[in-house]
């Protein structure tokens, strides 16, 4: 009896076993990726409205300027003695993490009186801002209220003279970052400040989302 002819059966299952369990894998790693995919879904928050603002350089910036770009905004002021500071570290940190020509970050300000142009430009360089990426914007009041708030769900409420403790102690505002799309949709909001946030955490959110809306036609 030919013993090859016995083994040859067996090389066969085992063939069609190991072929089985590698299509099984395959299409449980398919599935992963899509359950990750819908995990990683940003939902659209809603619209920003048309805006027209000055930035740090005296120039007009309407949403029509960054149609076609992901943004990440804040809103913070120049004369903070509270989280400013801070906010605009980690915004400096999001520069330096995203590669050239890509995502643009806006920073409002809370304090048009007195962030003007000028001001903000000095703001900027002292925090080595790129003028080219980071735009610092101000203008009046109700419009930037219009986009901060109406828009981009953030807060910034003065502080009543009489309740300041310092000041500086100007503005209650949000210490949230948001994220908004190139077709100009807000879809991310993450908090940065604050006893329990875990900031590189929350910066390894901020920048997967921007990958993320990158990748959307």
């Amino acid at each position: 009896m030919n013993p090859t002819g016995r083994k040859l059966p067996w090389t066969i299952g085992i063939g069609l076993l190991l072929l089985f369990l590698t299509l099984a894998l395959l299409f449980m790693l398919a599935e992963v990726r899509r359950a990750l995919a819908r995990r990683q879904h940003l939902p659209v928050i809603g619209p920003v409205a048309a805006f027209t603002l000055t930035n740090q350089t005296a120039a007009v910036v309407s949403l029509a300027d960054l149609t076609g770009h992901v943004w990440v905004a804040d809103i913070i002021f120049t004369r903070c003695a509270g989280p400013c500071p801070r906010m605009t570290r980690q915004m400096k940190e999001l520069q330096d993490a995203l590669p050239p020509g890509t995502a643009k970050l806006v920073t409002l300000t809370t304090d048009p009186d007195f962030d003007t142009p000028e001001v903000l430009k000095k703001y900027a360089e002292r925090n080595g801002a790129d003028a080219g990426r980071w735009m610092f914007l101000t203008g009046t009041k109700r419009a930037i209220g219009d986009l901060a708030v109406g828009s981009l769900k953030l807060t910034a409420l003065p502080v009543k003279p009489e309740e300041r403790q310092s000041p500086a102690d100007l503005f209650v505002h949000s210490t949230i970052f948001v994220v908004v799309d190139k077709r100009g949709q807000l879809r991310g909001s993450y908090q940065t400040v604050g006893e329990d946030i875990d900031w590189p955490r929350a910066k390894r959110q901020i920048l997967g989302a921007v990958r993320q809306l990158e990748r959307e036609k």
